[in-house]
């Protein structure tokens, strides 16, 4: 902080030559004045990194200097001194959006900790956050090597998730790096996990079994729907994990995060999979052999998720509960406003899912549009593009509405996406999927140790078009690609967000529980 400008106005400061002298001791330049309109006067004339402004001085206030700064010099951090403990004035401080509040008589060092706190506070966040994540790397690749059960798995993709988000303070891009490897290694142990466990999953035949898509409005959702409390189901589609933890802070300002769990969803993990499963309470398979009329095969046409409400009523009837009801999908910013302004509506109901598709969209939007490549050209920037859209959206509009009222809020999603880079080679006829994380048909070609093959499928409850139609996933961070043109293909496709195979990051589903405050 060597040569950082100060601008100190007190009405008494020639009774701070000494901290004044210790500060510029330290290697810092102090302008001292006497009032505030010298303050102003300065600020005309030069650069300042940072004010301390007195409260109580002759002619403007601090509070009224307060006032001009911030429509002056909106980013000019701000320290207020005063002799006053008086609540009132404190809060018209913090309400002007102050730097830093401070009670006379103030020592010289509560002066430097407050310019570190303000001047330097991403710098030594990051490099605390930085030194912390080094300790742990050990910690998390000692258990990488147990055999970690599907708990374990969810434990570890929460520090992993809490590492990323923290370490984007951090200017060490070594440290990403070595975060990134061991998310990849991470990916590679849990696909190994996944695909050895999940069929026994499915058929209940281990202790370890996982709320899975299908069984989760039954373990989750259905114990606290009761008569007194209305229930808020909210899926949006495609929400990672991490995206939840970037806008659980403003989530959180109206709502009390009662639990933050995860679930994992089935195969594959895509929409017409997925979520068919969780409004079903049925694998696809089975939706398919009890419910024709509510099932769409992948290569029929027509739309996949059109009888989600059927679904939900009938799982509702094979549990016996008599709830009243409604669905609501958004799919639009019109669909979105008109279900905002009509919100009130739906309180008769003890049972409301709203299914938004926006961070679904989101995800295809840049794959195919380079403008939205540029504004989520990573993890971190794939967040925050997310999170500002959440911001600003109906659906925050809504939560806010519901956090006025006794509900219990659920918010979940179908599954994830995961950003590919590693193209795997496969063949098939005209009537294979187009899907990069999971392909399935009669006349597959492929290397069976790159991928997760299900020649039986429906041994895991998946549709099977023909005698000889087998399915195939990808894992990790790998893609499929056809060897004609591959190298266009592969070009267009890596770094995309895809979804349908298996990953920490599609299968390790958020399903949080919130209560009004």
């Amino acid at each position: 902080m060597s040569g950082t400008k100060i601008l100190w106005a007190d009405d008494e400061i020639s009774m701070l030559k000494p901290h004044i002298i210790y500060l510029e001791e330290k290697g810092f330049k102090v302008v001292a004045v006497n009032s505030g309109d010298e303050v102003l006067e300065q600020l005309d004339n030069g650069q300042f990194d940072i004010v301390f402004l007195d409260e109580q001085m002759p002619g403007m206030s601090g509070i009224e200097v307060l006032e001009k700064l911030q429509q002056t010099h909106p980013n000019l951090p701000v320290v207020m001194i005063t002799k006053s403990e008086e609540e009132s004035i404190m809060e018209d401080a913090i309400g002007s959006n102050i730097a830093d509040y401070l009670i006379k008589p103030v020592k010289p060092t509560q002066i430097l900790l407050s310019l570190k706190r303000n001047l330097e506070n991403k710098k030594l966040i990051g490099e605390k956050t930085t030194l912390n994540y080094q300790q742990e790397f050990r910690e998390i690749s000692m258990e990488l090597q147990d055999r970690l059960d599907s708990k374990g798995w969810i434990d570890i993709y929460k520090k992993l998730i809490r590492w990323e988000i923290d370490l984007e303070k951090s200017e060490d891009t070594g440290i990403n790096e070595i975060l990134a490897m061991q998310k990849n290694e991470a990916n590679y142990g849990f696909s190994k996990f996944y695909t050895k466990n999940y069929k026994n999953w499915l058929y209940g035949k281990t202790d370890d079994k996982p709320t899975l898509s299908h069984t989760l409005i039954k373990d989750k959702v259905l114990p606290q729907i009761n008569a007194n409390q209305k229930v808020f189901f909210l899926l949006i589609d495609n929400l990672r994990y991490d995206q939840w933890k970037i806008i659980e802070p403003l989530i959180s300002n109206y709502f009390r995060v009662h639990k933050d769990e995860i679930y994992y969803s089935i195969l594959p993990t895509a929409t017409q999979y997925a979520r068919n499963s969780i409004f079903s309470g049925l694998m696809p398979l089975e939706i398919r052999k009890h419910f024709p009329q509510f099932w769409v095969d992948e290569n029929e046409e027509g739309t996949k998720n059109q009888f989600e409400a059927e679904l939900l009523i009938e799982q509702f009837k094979r549990y016996g509960r008599h709830d009243k009801i409604s669905y609501n999908k958004i799919l639009n910013l019109d669909a979105g406003k008109k279900l905002q302004e009509n919100i009130s509506n739906l309180m008769q109901y003890d049972f409301n899912v709203i299914v938004y598709n926006f961070v679904d969209m989101l995800s295809h939007a840049r794959t195919d549009m380079e403008i939205i490549k540029e504004l989520a050209s990573d993890e971190s920037a794939y967040r925050s593009l997310m999170a500002s859209w959440f911001e600003h959206s109906s659906l925050f509009e809504i939560i806010k509405y519901l956090s006025e009222k006794d509900v219990t809020l659920f918010i979940t999603t179908d599954h994830g996406s995961v950003r590919v880079h590693d193209p795997v080679k496969v063949l098939g006829d005209k009537n294979v999927n187009t899907n990069l994380r999971y392909k399935y048909g009669k006349s597959l070609a492929y290397n069976p140790k790159e991928v997760f093959e299900m020649t039986k499928p429906e041994e895991y409850f998946l549709p099977k078009m023909n005698v000889s139609t087998r399915w195939i996933f990808t894992s990790g961070s790998q893609f499929f690609a056809y060897p004609n043109n591959f190298n266009y293909y592969v070009k267009y496709y890596t770094n995309t967000f895809q979804h349908g195979g298996i990953s920490l990051e599609e299968a390790l589903i958020p399903i949080i529980t919130l209560k009004s405050k």
